[in-house]
């Protein structure tokens, strides 16, 4: 789950409850019930952590509308000539590259040669840095949430580092005592493999 979503979810809570999880517009909804028994539910989106201000003026109808996602564009002609037959050009571009003698031999002797070497290498960089901004990101949103329903918790400061030291296992034990609804949320948000909305409170 990242921050580029086409189907973003969010969580509500209210108090130490998860009231619910979902799409803004389900999420919305929940929250205009719980206002209207007097509660006032903290909104948080799943993917940045970031707190969601709400309006929750007028009717069902009109909550559900102001909050329903904008359907996507449909295709204009004039986004681009249509695609021809065959492969798709893989837009290959030739450029210098500078490197010492041994290197280039290490290179030469790869399955492929350097040109297939040279693009594995960058593959695998690529998906190494990738990996690094997920789990930043996974703790970055968890933090957030943290702060705003634990941030007064036995043991807040203590989960807090091992949530950035990237010890799961340390931050399960720091948080152990917490609010099962809050413990659970917290640790699907720290994980970058967060799937998503696993589960949804019924209203």
């Amino acid at each position: 789950m990242d921050d580029k979503d086409p189907n973003p979810t969010y969580t509500a809570f209210q108090g130490t409850r998860r009231l619910a999880s979902g799409s803004l517009e389900e999420i919305a909804i929940a929250a205009a019930r719980a206002s209207a028994r007097g509660h006032q539910p903290l909104v948080f989106s799943d993917a940045t952590g970031m707190q969601v201000d709400l309006d929750l003026r007028g009717d069902e109808d009109e909550i559900r509308a102001r909050h329903r996602p904008a359907p996507p564009a449909a295709a204009s002609a004039t986004d681009g000539p249509p695609r021809g037959r065959g492969r798709p050009r893989l837009g290959v571009v030739a450029r210098e590259v500078t490197l010492l003698p041994d290197q280039w031999e290490w290179l030469a002797a790869q399955p492929g040669g350097a040109s297939v070497a040279l693009r594995k290498l960058v593959q695998q960089a690529r998906r190494a840095g990738t990996s690094r901004e997920r789990l930043r990101r996974a703790q970055e949103r968890s933090y957030k949430v943290m702060v705003a329903i634990a941030g007064d918790r036995p043991g807040f400061e203590e989960a807090a580092r091992a949530l950035f030291a990237g010890d799961l296992q340390a931050l399960v034990g720091r948080i152990d005592a917490w609010p099962r609804d809050i413990r659970e949320h917290l640790l699907r948000l720290a994980d970058p493999d967060y799937p998503g909305v696993i589960s949804r409170s019924a209203e």
